[in-house]
């Protein structure tokens, strides 16, 4: 019996790279599954049939799919995207928000159009899809549910000519940290994911700055090692962890630190001077890089064999 048995899991950009992955994992862990995915190229535009594809793959493996086609760009494609799995299997247990799109510029040659079609599939996506699945826990008084958000390095750290794609998935781990407060007495986990894995839209990265991706490279670093902290925290296992952001690929997992107060100051009395700064600013950015020092220290991974 899988660890998912009887959960109904609706995953967004499920057609190629990380989504199909989680959805043939999770169908392979008994889940029911709603393959969502418009079937456009990796910039956003076109659509096409792969969701297709996947659904017939799990149903060739034994299980339980159906398709949706919806954009998740808006929240009439969320509500219809919720109601497939209502629809097909009678509830909805887990939400992955993993549909994405590219369109990398730097900021001085981004268009308009390149900033809203980005923020519109990645920030507002995790939205659409997220209010009418959350509308449907609290209403139901549904139990035990999981939504996985999937943010990046790109936000969470940076990353040249993605200021777009940067700021939405920087607004996506802000999102998840306020819905695992706002779900938190349904049962419901919000978690983030960071994944760093060889895909349609990050190889042409690696080849534009002349690397060649190989076999070996897509065993070491594809979007399969992605998977599974996904489906394991959608399991009875997860029940009590939320908020966090979990970065894994290329057979590492690690929990990554969030925005906290390192060291501070207080006067009791009147304004900050600008001599006063002048004294205390370079000792606040000096304990700051004192706690990089000291993450960087803990983030050397652990070999466990």
């Amino acid at each position: 019996m899988g660890r998912l048995e009887d959960k109904v899991a609706v995953i967004t950009g499920a057609g190629r790279g990380i989504g199909r992955e989680i959805a043939l994992l999770m169908a392979r862990e008994g889940a029911s599954v709603v393959v969502n995915d418009l079937g456009g190229n990796a910039d956003g535009t076109g659509t096409g049939k792969i969701a297709d594809d996947v659904v017939a793959e799990i149903r060739a493996l034994g299980g339980e799919a159906v398709s949706n086609t919806d954009s998740v760009a808006d929240v009439a494609g969320g509500e219809r995207l919720v109601q497939t799995a209502l629809d097909a299997f009678g509830g909805m247990d887990i939400l992955v928000n993993n549909a994405g799109i590219l369109r990398d510029r730097t900021i001085f040659n981004m268009e308009e159009s390149d900033w809203d079609a980005v923020q519109a599939v990645h920030l507002k996506g995790h939205y659409a899809c997220s209010r009418p699945f959350a509308r449907y826990i609290r209403d139901s008084n549904r139990t035990g549910c999981r939504i996985l958000n999937f943010s990046s390095v790109s936000g969470l750290i940076g990353n040249f000519g993605q200021a777009n794609y940067g700021a939405a998935k920087a607004g996506i781990a802000g999102f998840s940290r306020v819905l695992a407060l706002e779900l938190a007495k349904y049962g419901c986990t919000v978690n983030t994911i960071s994944p760093g894995a060889l895909t349609r839209m990050t190889i042409p990265l690696r080849e534009k700055r002349g690397e060649q991706v190989a076999d070996e490279d897509l065993n070491e670093g594809g979007p399969q090692h992605v998977a599974p902290i996904c489906a394991w925290l959608a399991t009875d296992a997860a029940a009590g962890i939320t908020g966090q952001i979990f970065h894994t690929g290329r057979g590492g997992i690690a929990i990554m630190q969030q925005p906290a107060i390192i060291r501070q100051f207080h006067k009791s009395s009147g304004v900050w001077t600008l001599a006063e700064l002048d004294r205390y600013v370079p000792q606040l950015v000096s304990a700051k890089l004192e706690h990089d020092r000291m993450v960087q220290s803990a983030a050397i991974p652990q070999e466990i064999g």
